[in-house]
Order: C-alpha cells, then sequence, then structure tokens
C-alpha cells in the first residue's frame, strides 16, 4: 500500500530537479556574493572569470535537466541521469575549488573564511536533492573532499598535530552529520508525500461515496414520487358520496403531502451536502410573494385560535431580484415551525427594508411567535439536521428535523444569514437578513391553489370543444323547429370544417411506469382528452410517427431512451409532430435539469408527484403559448 502510494507522487529525481531548479537564482546570487566577498583576496580578473564559469556550470545543468524540470519528458533515462550527475559534480568543483585559491591566497586566515564557506555550500547542495541519493552525492562529494583537505592545509601552515587532528575528527562528524540529515529529509519527505497521496485517496473515495449516495438518493425519490403521485392523484379524483368518505379521502391526501415534504426536505438535504444546490436570481413582486405566504397560513392560524399578524409590509420595496422559490420556501418553514410549537398567543411575520449602495436592497424578515421558547442547549442544536431538540418532538409534532437546517443553508447560498433568539417561557424570535438587487417589472407569481374540476375545466375551454359541452349551462328548452331550406355546398363545406374543429384534444403520455400513465388518464380523461400511452422513448417515437398530437407529456427518465434525447429525435427528425409542444414530467427540478430540458427542446416542466392542478395548469401554459404563436405566424 504504501509502495503504491508514493509511486503516485513525483519520483526522486523529479522532486529533487524541481527543486533545484526553483533554487537557480538563489545559487547564482550566491555566486556573485562569494564572488564579490573574495574580490580583495584573488583580483577582479579572477573573480569575474569563476563567476563566468559557475553562470556557464549552471547553464550545463539546466541543458541536462531541463526538459524534466518543465514535465515535458517522461522518465529520465540512464545516460541523462549519468550526464546530469556529471555536471552537477562540475557545478560543485568550480565552486567549491575557490576554497583552494582562498587557501593558497590568504593563507590561514583565507583557509577560515574557506572553512565557514564549504559548510554552507554543503548544506544548501544537500538541502536540494532530498530523496535522490545520486544527486546528493554528486553535489556533496566535491565539497566534501575540498573540506577534508582543510586538515591538511592546516598542517602545511604549521599548526600543531592535536589541533590537526582536532579538525580532522570535526570533518568527520560534520559529514556524518549531513549525512545522517539527508536521510532524515528525505525520510520525512517520503512520509509527507505519502501522507498527501493518501489523503488525495481518501478525499476522492468520498467524493465518489458521496456522489453515489446522492444519485442513490435521486434515484430513490425519483421512484418514491410515482406512487406518491398516484395517491394524490388517487385522492383528489374520489367521488365521496358521504362525510365519511370525505374525510377518508382528505387523510389520504394529507398523508400524499406529508410523505412528499418529507421526500422534498431529504432530497434538498442531500443536494446541499454534495454541494449541488444552486439559487436563481430572477425578477419577483415581494410583496406579492408576503401576501401569497401569509393566506397560506391564515385559515390554520385561525382553526389553532392564533392570530397571525404582520408589520412592515408596506415599507417593503415591490420588485426586487433573487430566488423567490426558495425565499418562499425559507419563510414557510419558519412560519411551520411557528405554528407547530405556539399554543396559543400569537405569530408576526416583520419585514424591515432599506436601500443598500450601490443599487439593492437590505430586508430584514423576522418571525415572532409565543411558543415555549428553548433553553441554550436546544439553540446549539437547532439547526442540526435530523435532531428535533427535545425528546418526543418527532412523535408530537413530526416531521423530519431536516426544516430550519435546510433553511440556513438556503439563506447562506443567497449571502445572508439566518439566526434564532429564544428564551424560556418568552417564545423564539427566527431572523432572515438578505440583500437582493433591484429588479424590474416581473410576471405575477403564481400561487398555487386547489382548484376545483368545474373551474379548470373553464379555462380549458376554449381550446378543447369536449370540454365546453360540459362546463356550458343547462340549455333552454327550444321552441318547435321550422322547415329550413336546403343547405347549400359551402354551408356544407362550413359545416365540415366545423365538425374537424371539434375533434378532441389529442395527447401523447409517454412514462415508463404503467402507474403514472394511468394517474395522468385518471386527470384528463374526464375533460374529453383522447389520450395515447408509450412505455418508452422509442414507442413514443413510433407514436409519432403514426398520428399528430397536440401536447405531449414526457417522463424524462426512462430506460431505452430518456426523454430528453427522445425530445432532440423527435425534433431533428422532421415528422409530423417535431413542433409539438412537449412537457418534461421529472422529478429533478434543480435548475441544470431544467435548463436540460429546455435544450433538448421541451416547452414546458411538471414536477413529479403529479397532481391534478400541476398537470392542467402545465396543460393550460403550453396551449396559450401554442394560441398565441399560431397568432403571431398567422399576422
Amino acid at each position: 500500500m504504501k509502495s503504491t502510494v508514493v509511486d503516485k507522487a513525483e519520483s526522486g529525481w523529479t522532486a529533487a530537479l524541481r527543486q533545484r531548479r526553483s533554487a537557480l537564482v538563489q545559487r547564482v546570487a550566491s555566486g556573485c556574493a562569494v564572488a564579490l566577498v573574495v574580490t580583495p583576496m584573488v583580483g577582479v580578473w579572477f573573480s569575474l572569470s569563476w563567476i563566468v564559469l559557475y553562470v556557464a556550470c549552471q547553464g550545463i545543468e539546466l541543458v541536462v535537466f531541463g526538459p524534466f524540470t518543465r514535465g515535458d519528458k517522461g522518465e529520465m533515462s540512464k545516460a541523462r541521469k549519468i550526464a546530469g550527475c556529471i555536471a552537477l559534480a562540475v557545478s560543485a568543483t568550480v565552486f567549491g575549488g575557490l576554497s583552494l585559491v582562498m587557501w593558497q591566497i590568504g593563507g590561514p586566515l583565507g583557509g577560515v573564511c574557506a572553512a565557514l564557506m564549504l559548510p554552507a555550500i554543503m548544506l544548501s547542495s544537500m538541502t536540494t536533492a532530498a530523496r535522490c541519493q545520486p544527486m546528493m552525492i554528486a553535489s556533496l562529494a566535491p565539497q566534501l573532499l575540498y573540506l577534508m583537505a582543510t586538515p591538511f592545509f592546516a598542517y602545511s601552515f604549521g599548526a600543531p598535530a592535536p589541533l590537526v587532528m582536532t579538525a580532522a575528527a570535526t570533518v568527520v562528524l560534520y559529514a556524518f552529520y549531513v549525512v545522517v540529515t539527508w536521510q532524515r529529509m528525505s525520510d520525512a519527505t517520503t512520509d509527507l508525500i505519502r501522507a498527501h497521496a493518501e489523503a488525495q485517496d481518501l478525499r476522492l473515495t468520498a467524493e465518489r461515496s458521496l456522489a453515489d449516495h446522492t444519485a442513490f438518493l435521486a434515484a430513490v425519490g425519483h421512484d418514491l414520487r410515482t406512487p406518491i403521485g398516484a395517491i394524490l392523484t388517487g385522492a383528489a379524483e374520489l367521488r365521496a358520496p358521504d362525510a365519511q368518505s370525505r374525510a377518508s379521502a382528505n387523510l389520504i391526501t394529507d398523508a400524499g403531502l406529508m410523505m412528499k415534504a418529507l421526500l422534498d426536505d431529504l432530497l434538498d438535504h442531500s443536494r446541499i451536502g454534495a454541494g449541488r444546490m444552486t439559487v436563481e436570481a430572477n425578477d419577483f413582486d415581494l410583496r406579492q410573494m408576503l401576501a401569497q405566504t401569509l393566506r397560506l397560513w391564515r385559515g390554520l392560524a385561525d382553526a389553532k385560535g392564533l392570530r397571525l399578524r404582520v408589520e412592515g409590509a408596506n415599507g417593503v420595496p415591490r420588485q426586487v431580484k433573487g430566488d423567490v422559490m426558495r425565499i418562499r420556501q425559507v419563510l414557510n418553514n419558519l412560519m411551520s415551525n411557528a405554528m407547530k410549537f405556539t399554543e396559543e398567543g400569537q405569530i408576526t411575520l416583520r419585514v424591515q427594508a432599506w436601500s443598500e449602495e450601490p443599487s439593492g436592497y437590505a430586508l430584514l424578515f423576522e418571525i415572532v411567535d409565543t411558543g415555549p421558547g428553548m433553553t441554550t442547549d436546544q439553540l446549539a442544536r437547532l439547526f442540526t439536521p435530523f435532531d428535533q431538540t427535545a425528546d418526543g418532538v418527532s412523535a408530537r409534532y413530526g416531521g423530519s428535523g431536516l426544516g430550519l437546517a435546510i433553511s440556513r443553508n438556503l439563506i447562506d447560498l443567497m449571502g445572508g444569514r439566518l439566526t434564532v433568539r429564544s428564551t424560556p417561557g418568552q417564545g423564539s424570535r427566527f431572523t432572515v437578513s438578505l440583500i437582493l438587487p433591484k429588479g424590474e417589472d416581473a410576471e405575477p407569481i403564481t400561487e398555487i391553489v386547489e382548484e376545483s374540476r368545474l373551474d379548470i375545466a373553464r379555462s380549458l375551454a376554449p381550446f378543447m370543444p369536449a370540454v365546453q359541452a360540459v362546463v356550458a349551462p343547462e340549455p333552454e328548452p327550444a321552441p318547435e323547429p321550422t322547415p329550413e331550406p336546403a343547405a347549400t355546398e359551402a354551408e356544407a363545406e362550413a359545416g365540415d370544417a366545423d365538425d374537424a374543429d371539434d375533434q378532441p384534444l389529442r395527447l401523447l403520455v409517454v412514462d415508463d411506469h404503467d402507474i403514472n400513465r394511468r394517474a395522468v388518464q385518471l386527470i384528463l380523461q374526464p375533460l374529453g382528452c383522447e389520450i395515447t400511452t408509450a412505455a418508452d422513448g422509442l414507442i413514443a417515437l413510433q407514436r409519432c410517427e403514426e398520428a399528430v398530437f397536440d401536447v405531449i407529456f414526457m417522463d424524462v427518465r426512462m430506460p431505452e431512451l430518456d426523454g430528453r434525447e427522445t425530445t432532440r429525435r423527435l425534433r431533428s427528425g422532421g415528422g409530423p409532430n417535431a413542433r409539438t409542444p412537449v412537457v418534461a414530467v421529472t422529478a429533478d427540478t434543480a435548475p441544470e435539469d431544467v435548463a436540460a430540458c429546455q435544450a433538448a427542446g421541451m416547452a414546458y416542466f411538471v414536477s413529479k408527484p403529479l397532481t391534478p392542478t400541476a398537470l392542467i395548469g402545465a396543460l393550460q401554459h403550453v396551449l396559450d403559448e401554442t394560441a398565441a404563436q399560431a397568432r403571431t405566424e398567422a399576422a
């Protein structure tokens, strides 16, 4: 294991060469400094000649080792290694040779200078040759030989024998110290490289594990949305004859919505943990969003006997730019938390805003409740995922313990802060601070409300003659018919055209799950739609060659051929449905997933689990767009 990890790192030659290359300027500068110091002793011309020779040696090193220090080549050949070691030895010989001149010209005092210079050069060579023994030997051997000459020079200048022996022992000890230190440095460097490589392996393993975990949750979430959608659709379509049956249908709906909320929280938490959660920046009406949020919670507040107040809403800007869906999600999480724990009193949404240079608004949202409050220990664990902060909270109130953790992460992604203050017995105060840019006039925010079947049918009546019959008022008794003249040929042709216009809306539903196809049929067939189904993308392309459809509902994740690729082939094929609007039906609603659907040629999308309101709303949207496009082309 260890050798494998080390092999992944640079070889000793490559690492030493890179380190030596990085110290090139330092070596040349040191050589110039030494030449300047010894100039009074050896003369200007000798110093200049010596420094030119030393710089030339450095140039030879660059020629031999250059391709490898730049990473242009692979493993060095044996011949180049030998040539490199010779170049290093020559360079060390030239530099260390100056010590001989200093002994010859400067005498004992020059020898002292040489004895100080050589150890410094040896230390420098040792640090730049870590983990590469051949380079260490080539660069240190000449210096060591010059240093070992010190006792002989001392003896030649008349030094006492004991002093000469001491000098010789000192040289040997120093040489031993240099070798031991080089070995320790090499071992430390090897351990550091090994630890770094192992850390990289662990990081990559953790990233792969997290990616697999996220993909698994996404797949499970996609599959779970199918039965949840069927539960919600079936409950919505029940025609309960009595109060008990209606209560049972409502119970099924509530359970389905709770399952959907828990699943959404788990998927959001997974995306945040994987770093895949993103926020958008679109123009929206802040006042309208606040009004819709309050309207959503007012009924529950009234049912619990609580007062729901709002303060400062008139002072907030109307048009801002941000992720309205995520801001609404955070406010709903905080309002849900307040409603859950407040048994009596009131809940207040307090809003403040002021201009923030250069072109934005600083916003402060406070949700204040009169609930039981929290202790210091509970506050410390409040934003911990899956932690309900108190025993029995999950059993009594439900929930996954993810809402507040997700809310804080979302606000962090928007560059804001979510904080809380609370005292036992005095309620809690959650504060969201955000800075949002100024926005332009935006389309009204679509409010999701549960419409009746008749209301939805009326909205689709202009597009579907079969629906017109459903919503049309009962006709008054007609008078006795009177004979009419025979129809002319032109009138007969007009009548045929009217019959052609009275065809039902033709829909193609593509999904690999039969339960999803049945759910769409359950919602749309009572409205008079003519529905064709396909179990995968290949079958869908065959159906599109056989008939012309008004709208296609396309599941995104399917075996054989997924929804996006099916749409791309449909658009490029030039068949009778090449321009038919395609509605993506998907559980993946992240911005990048929606963008991928749009890039494939899909006109709109509806998220799973399917609900009648969402499905019929998507149908109405694409029909409106198609009608508007037809009017534009006609003009």
